[in-house]
């Protein structure tokens, strides 16, 4: 059963829309919705650079340019509706694919590899932990 992720109306123009989903494996992992001239006019991609660990998207929408998404570390830039990279450090690479379809004017999950969590990124704990109430 297909689930769904947003709206089309909800997916920026001319940036990403974050979502979290969870693999077999039981591995969370973050990903974006990216508008796309070919149909279904949207895309989604495994938040990740496959250059180095770096999100694409760290919560404010990924750098996107003449239809493609802009990696923030080494400037890579990947092509927003084929995933695939030739310029920079990543050249040769592809973002992983999350396969969507659109409904009714809803992005729908329709990857068996994956179930929806949620809309919005991963709760990232980088922090100690602490039991004092004094914040710095």
């Amino acid at each position: 059963m297909a689930e769904t992720i947003t709206s089309m109306s909800a997916v920026p123009a001319d940036s990403s829309f974050l979502f979290s989903v969870e693999d077999a494996f039981t591995n969370e992992r973050e990903a974006i919705l990216v508008p796309c001239e070919d149909d279904p006019g949207v895309e989604a991609w495994i938040n990740d650079c496959p250059h180095e660990p770096q999100k694409l998207d760290r919560g404010m929408g990924a750098a996107m340019r003449d239809g493609e998404i802009i990696c923030p570390k080494h400037g890579s830039m990947f092509d927003a509706c084929e995933g695939g990279c030739s310029n920079g450090p990543a050249a040769g690479m592809s973002l992983l694919p999350v396969e969507v379809a659109v409904e009714d004017g809803d992005v729908v999950l329709v990857d068996d590899n994956y179930e929806f969590l949620q809309a919005g990124g991963l709760e990232d704990d980088d922090g100690p932990s602490s039991t004092s109430n004094i914040g710095f």
